[in-house]
């Protein structure tokens, strides 16, 4: 199967970006309908690999017996829903729901955006693939959770249900540092609470790069500077407010991040299906590997409540999608990059990208 330039990709590949994309009509059970970023959808289990896949009763694929079917051929994959966690049933002592503060991803890592507004959300600074204060309007969650009940929660989620690592991400703050004060202060707390948790922290790059380091000595394992897109046509049109922030200010902060936090210990979010040619997004994944950054490849999907969605903008195609995944799978092997390596954050866990599938 080929990508238009005649670049043959695995078949195994192409199935896994089939169901990031097509998902699988199969009731999940743990879910993330909305958000701060670009993906949500229900987690499983797919060859024992964390994955979020949406829920699609018009998909091809189906699951029989733990095993995925498209039509009446078996594709060789297993898929297992993730349990829903014990620590949902819990509340704090002021009412509020543990789902409320933090959730699960995949089967072991907490998630939670710590500050759930953020000041780009007017539709004309808005990114068009992101829904941070949607969940917050439908209830789903809190628009800030302190540092206390974040510990109250972790500890809870370590303890009952086995969580392994933390991803602490949060809408962009008025203040200079972008938020990355708030996560400082969060990151203590956890840490306070469940000594040695691998944490990834993500916020935009701080005004001021000494956030940076304050976000290591408070703890945090990894951290996230997320540009989705290095094309500059492409970050006007996608994330109107957010592209105002230079890509020279994401260049320092990389640079910076890999300093503080070490090597394949930083990342970013690179989006397939915003318009970008294939091979410059390739290209510039590539100049991120050796730069240090590890480019967490993942599909745009058009999550309900997005402009996005509201303007009709589809999916990519999976076989867009399987090509770029292997071309920087094969760049990152050479490289000696792991996403596991991360110990903690979107690349380890792995869930919205096909790239640990593809060995990168």
């Amino acid at each position: 199967m080929s990508v238009g330039t005649g670049t043959t990709v695995g078949v195994r590949i192409l199935t896994r970006a089939e169901l990031a994309l097509r998902g699988v009509r199969v009731d999940t059970g743990v879910r993330r309908p909305d958000g701060a970023g670009p993906s949500g959808d229900d987690h499983v289990l797919v060859d024992g690999a964390n994955a979020a896949l949406p829920t699609n009763p018009a998909s091809p694929y189906s699951v029989r017996d733990g095993t995925v079917w498209v039509g009446d051929e078996d594709t060789g994959l297993t898929l297992t829903p993730v349990r829903r966690p014990r620590f949902y049933d819990l509340t704090t002592a002021d009412g509020v729901r543990y789902e409320q503060i933090a959730r699960l991803h995949g089967a072991n890592v907490l998630a939670t955006t710590v500050v759930q507004t953020c000041i780009r959300y007017a539709e004309a600074d808005r990114c068009r693939f992101c829904t941070i204060e949607e969940a917050l309007h439908s209830g789903a969650t809190v628009g800030a959770k302190t540092p206390a009940q974040l510990a109250e929660v972790a500890e809870a989620a370590v303890r009952l249900d086995g969580v392994e690592q933390m991803v602490m991400t949060t809408g962009t703050t008025t203040g200079a540092d972008r938020g990355a004060r708030n996560l400082v202060r969060a990151v203590r707390a956890v840490l306070e609470a469940v000594p040695g948790l691998p944490i990834q922290v993500q916020c935009e790059p701080p005004g001021d790069l000494a956030w940076i380091r304050h976000l290591r000595e408070a703890g945090a394992t990894a951290i996230g500077i997320h540009v989705e897109s290095m094309d500059e046509r492409v970050r006007r049109r996608w994330m109107p407010g957010k592209s105002t922030v230079a890509m020279a200010d994401y260049e320092a902060a990389w640079d910076e991040a890999v300093r503080v936090f070490g090597r394949n210990r930083v990342s970013t979010y690179l989006l397939v299906g915003l318009g970008e040619n294939p091979d410059e997004l390739i290209a510039g994944a590539t100049r991120l590997i050796e730069r240090g950054v590890y480019p967490f490849i993942v599909p745009f999907r058009p999550m309900h409540g997005t402009l996005a969605a509201r303007d009709g903008v589809t999916a990519p195609d999976p076989h867009l999608l399987a090509y770029v995944t292997e071309q920087v799978a094969a760049k990152l092997r050479a490289d000696g990059m792991s996403g596991a390596d991360q110990k903690a954050g979107c690349a380890a866990c792995g869930a919205c990208s096909v790239l640990q599938t593809a060995g990168g």
